[in-house]
């Protein structure tokens, strides 16, 4: 019984991923979730937001807020490059948009190819990951785009784009 619940669970993580690079770590968001990638655009500063929340942007007519996911996951600011985009994602079926450095391709990842993700010890939250998926010799760190951002977190994104 155990096995097949882990099969399962293993399994529900296989698919296709968009990859992309913070810093020296690359990432992967389920290709579901993604709705566009753009080149940096101008940010409209909201205030009393947190330091990650850079703002909204204007796509299309429509409002949406924009995260710097380096700033979310404690890294240091880098100034933006050529090579820094915006990844639209749908999250609880609203449009946020998240700064990454460099977005990589589209890959399959199977079942076989994902590990669970590590107990790093109590403290530590790592619900955000799906898991790390094997790809050639690289391991990508696979998130859970819906749980990158809090409850709490959403309802100020939607907010800010109701503004």
């Amino acid at each position: 019984m155990e096995a097949v619940l882990e099969e399962k669970r293993t399994k529900s993580h296989e698919g296709k991923y968009l990859t992309f690079v913070l810093g020296t770590e690359e990432y992967g968001i389920e290709i579901l979730k993604v709705r566009e990638i753009i080149g940096m655009m101008d940010i409209t500063t909201v205030p009393q937001t947190p330091d990650y929340m850079k703002g909204v942007i204007n796509l299309r007519g429509k409002v949406i807020p924009v995260i710097d996911l380096r700033l979310k996951f404690a890294m240091d600011e880098l100034k933006h490059t050529q090579e820094t985009c915006t990844i639209v994602v749908e999250v609880n079926s609203s449009l946020i948009g998240i700064i990454v450095d460099t977005v990589s391709e589209v890959v399959d990842i199977g079942s076989e190819a994902v590990e669970d993700t590590p107990a790093f010890g109590q403290g530590i939250d790592t619900d955000f990951i799906i898991g790390l998926g094997k790809v050639q010799e690289k391991i990508i760190i696979l998130l859970d785009i819906e749980k990158v951002m809090s409850t709490e977190e959403l309802e100020i994104a939607e907010k800010m784009a109701e503004n």
